[in-house]
C-alpha cells in the first residue's frame, strides 16, 4: 500500500531526532503516587480502598462506575495516604487516591502470570480488557472495552492500529513498534477474533523507517494484517484521517469510525491488551517521551501510572530558564503551571521549552486579517474564522451551526495564523459549553415533539 495524505494539515518541525534512537527505559518512582478517579472519558471510577489500606502493585483501587467508565489499579505497593482532592495535569483539583509508595513494587497475586489464551472467545477477551482498565492510550481515553463492542461486529471491515505518532517530539510509540512488535501483532490477532470479517491495518508515518521495516516483517505471511505508510503531515494520526486512509471515505459530521466499518486503536493500547490477556497485567504503565530543548537528558521511558511529573523531570534534568512545560506535545499538549501533578493513562509526553510561544503570540497578535489560512489547513474541514467569532460572543447556536463541536483541538489553525490568534485555546474552552447547549436544545426539541 502506498503513501497516503489528507486534506489540510500543517508541517511543524518534527523534532524527533532528540529521542527516536533512545530505547524505552523503565522508570520506577520513589515518591508518592497519585491516581485521579476520572482519567478516562465517561463516569469517574469509584474508590474501593480507604485511607490506611495496604495495597500491592496491580491491585484494584477504583472500580468502573458505569458502562462508560474504567477500572484503576495501583502501579506501586504501599499504603493509601488519602482519598482526597489533588491537583491534576488539567490544572484543577480533582478526586484522587494518594498512595505512599514503599519503593518495593510488590505485585498482587497472579499479576504477571502467563496465561493460555489460545482458546479464549471474543466475550472472554473483552472481559479481560474491561478488567484491566484499558482506555485509549493515544490521548483520547475512551474505555477500550466499549469501543471494541460495536452494535454489529460483523460489519467491521478494518481494525486500524494507529502508529502515526504525528505530534512533534514524541517517539514512544515509534520505539514500541521497534522494540516490541510481537506485542502489537499478538494484540491485533486477539482483537481480530472480535471481528470475523475484518482485516488489520497498521498505519505508520513515513518518518519511521525502522518501525515500518520491522512491522512489515512482523505481518509477513499473515493475510489479515498489513502496513499502511502515511505521508508525514500533522495531524496524520487523527482518527478521521486514518479511516479515510483505509476506506477512502470521509466520516460525516457526528459519525463514528464504526459507521464506516472501522475500529481504531493506538499501538500502545493494543500492546496493553496483549499484556492483559497474555500475562494478567492490568494497566499500570505506559511509554512516555520526555523531550524539548529545555531538558538535559531527554528520553523514552516506561513509566508507572501515578508517577509525579516533577519526579520524572528531576531525573531528566531541567535546564535553567525553562519557559514552558507541556504535558503532551507542543501542538496539543496542556501547559503546566505546576509540575507536582501525576501522570495518567492518557499522557504520552512531557515537552520542555526554552521559549514560550503563547507569550510571543500575545506580543505580536493582531485582529483577524481574513486571510483564510486557518480554513485551508483545518483537517476537519471547519471554518475557524466563523467559529472564533461565535465563540467570542458565546453564541453557541452559531458555533454548533458551523460544526464547532467537531473540532479536535489539533492546533493547526493557531499554528498557521499570521495574526497569532489563540484559536485552539478559544475552541477548547468553548466546546464543552457548546456541547451542553446542543444537548439541551435537542432535549427541548424532543420534549415538544
Amino acid at each position: 500500500m502506498g503513501i497516503y495524505s489528507f486534506r489540510g494539515g500543517v508541517h511543524p518541525a518534527g523534532n524527533k531526532e532528540l529521542t527516536r534512537d533512545m530505547a524505552l527505559t523503565p522508570f520506577l518512582a520513589r515518591q508518592e503516587m497519585v491516581y485521579p478517579l476520572g482519567q478516562h472519558i465517561g463516569k469517574p471510577a469509584a474508590p474501593v480502598v480507604k485511607k490506611g489500606d495496604e495495597v500491592l502493585a496491580g491491585q484494584l483501587i477504583a472500580q468502573a462506575d458505569g458502562f462508560v467508565s474504567a477500572n484503576i489499579y495501583s502501579a506501586c505497593s504501599g499504603k493509601v495516604k488519602a482519598v482526597d482532592h489533588h491537583l491534576s495535569g488539567a490544572g484543577i483539583q480533582t478526586p484522587c487516591i494518594i498512595i505512599d509508595n514503599d519503593g518495593q513494587y510488590t505485585p498482587a497475586p497472579g499479576v504477571g502470570t502467563a496465561c493460555d489464551y489460545a482458546d479464549l472467545t471474543g466475550p472472554q477477551i473483552l472481559d479481560k480488557i474491561k478488567w484491566a482498565g484499558i482506555v485509549g492510550l493515544g490521548g483520547a481515553g475512551f474505555p477500550t472495552h466499549v469501543k471494541l463492542a460495536p452494535k454489529n461486529p460483523s460489519a467491521i471491515q478494518y481494525f486500524i492500529a494507529n502508529g502515526a505518532e504525528c505530534e512533534p517530539g514524541i517517539t514512544c510509540d515509534d520505539r514500541l513498534m521497534v522494540e516490541r512488535p510481537e506485542e502489537i501483532i499478538e494484540g491485533m490477532k486477539l482483537i481480530l477474533r472480535l471481528f470475523p470479517k475484518a482485516n488489520g491495518v497498521i498505519a505508520i508515518e513515513a518518518n519511521k523507517p525502522e518501525a515500518i521495516k520491522i512491522m512489515k516483517k512482523a505481518v509477513s505471511g499473515d493475510d489479515r494484517l498489513s502496513v499502511l505508510v502515511l505521508k508525514v503531515k500533522y495531524p496524520q494520526g487523527s482518527e478521521r484521517n486514518l479511516v479515510h486512509a483505509v476506506t477512502h471515505k470521509y466520516m460525516p459530521s457526528g459519525s463514528l469510525p464504526a459507521d464506516l466499518g472501522c475500529v481504531v486503536d493506538n499501538v500502545t493500547t493494543i500492546s496493553a491488551i496483549y499484556r492483559a490477556v497474555a500475562f494478567n497485567e492490568p494497566l499500570m504503565e505506559k511509554g512516555l517521551t520526555v523531550t524539548g530543548d529545555g531538558v538535559e537528558r531527554p528520553g523514552n521511558f516506561k513509566v508507572r501510572l501515578g508517577t509525579s511529573v516533577q519526579e520524572l523531570l528531576e531525573h531528566c534534568g531541567l535546564k535553567d530558564g525553562v519557559k514552558k512545560i507541556y504535558l503532551g506535545g507542543p501542538m496539543m499538549g496542556l501547559a503546566l503551571s505546576d509540575t507536582g501533578v501525576p501522570l495518567v493513562k492518557t499522557n504520552n509526553a512531557i515537552t520542555c521549552m526554552m521559549t514560550d510561544p503563547v507569550e510571543e503570540s500575545e506580543r505580536f497578535g493582531t485582529n483577524c486579517i481574513r486571510c483564510g489560512r486557518c480554513t485551508r489547513v483545518c483537517p476537519m474541514g471547519l471554518l475557524p474564522q466563523q467559529m472564533s467569532e461565535a465563540a467570542e460572543k458565546k453564541n453557541y447556536e452559531r458555533y454548533v451551526k458551523f460544526h464547532g463541536t467537531d473540532c479536535i483541538a489539533c492546533g493547526c489553525c493557531t499554528y498557521t495564523c499570521p495574526a497569532k490568534r489563540p484559536l485552539t485555546q478559544l475552541f477548547a474552552q468553548t466546546k464543552p459549553a457548546a456541547m451542553a447547549w446542543k444537548r439541551e436544545h435537542e432535549a427541548n426539541k424532543e420534549g415538544k415533539a
